[in-house]
């Protein structure tokens, strides 16, 4: 076996410690890009917000759009009411989720399992534990800009993202963005928002109305 030469290994010993130096840049610059996202998710309690929901067709044209009203409330609380064009209500307390489809007239009720909801709602109720574990996290904007927007490229090769896009506008969130792998993507644009209002806590319930069918999927899984 021959082995290499002085020039080689010094030139790999160089290029080692160039890439460390890169490398270490790069985790505080995203460990920083981090703290500015977190700061901004953990400044919301409660929220209240109008949603526009498009789903958007890779060549650009827009396949659905939605109206929806939402209501967050740390630590487990979240109202997800679709108003048009389908009517849909989906409802957890943290412990029970309630999904009321009205033409149906029905409701599925499920035990909550909150390391199964969606990205954006966990990012919501402030659970950024796995970030930095599971995405890399970029700014395209400055602390000092009012329009702050934030990156998170998926780590694993197996995400259904490409990217996913977290936009706030004077420290109010403003839009997220969800680019699927498979071309479509998926926008939530939050208007009439108001942050850290008092929630009753029965608003995370839901009584199903008299004459729905009531399908129970509370076993344990």
């Amino acid at each position: 076996m021959k082995l290499p030469d002085t020039t080689t290994v010094l030139a790999g010993l160089w290029l080692a410690v160039c890439c460390s130096g890169i490398s270490s840049a790069l985790a505080q610059t995203e460990a920083s890009d981090l703290q500015r996202l977190d700061t901004l998710l953990q400044g919301i309690e409660t929220l209240a917000a109008d949603v526009v929901q498009l789903i958007v067709e890779s060549d650009g044209g827009v396949l659905e759009q939605s109206d929806i009203r939402m209501y967050l409330k740390k630590p487990d609380g979240f109202y997800w009411e679709t108003l048009t064009p389908f009517p849909e209500l989906i409802v957890t307390n943290g412990s029970s989720l309630w999904n009321y489809q009205p033409d149906l007239e029905q409701v599925v009720i499920e035990a909550w399992d909150s390391s199964r909801s969606e990205l954006a709602a966990q990012l919501l109720s402030g659970r950024t534990d796995n970030l930095a574990a599971e995405y890399r996290i970029e700014t395209v904007s400055s602390a000092a800009d009012e329009h702050q927007e934030f990156k998170l490229i998926p780590l694993a090769a197996d995400s259904i993202y490409d990217e996913i896009s977290i936009n706030f506008l004077l420290s109010e969130l403003d839009m997220i963005y969800l680019d699927n792998k498979n071309g479509q993507q998926t926008v939530w644009r939050f208007q009439n928002v108001v942050r850290n209002q008092d929630l009753d806590d029965a608003l995370f319930e839901f009584q199903p109305p008299a004459g729905i069918e009531v399908i129970e999927n509370t076993y344990s899984q």
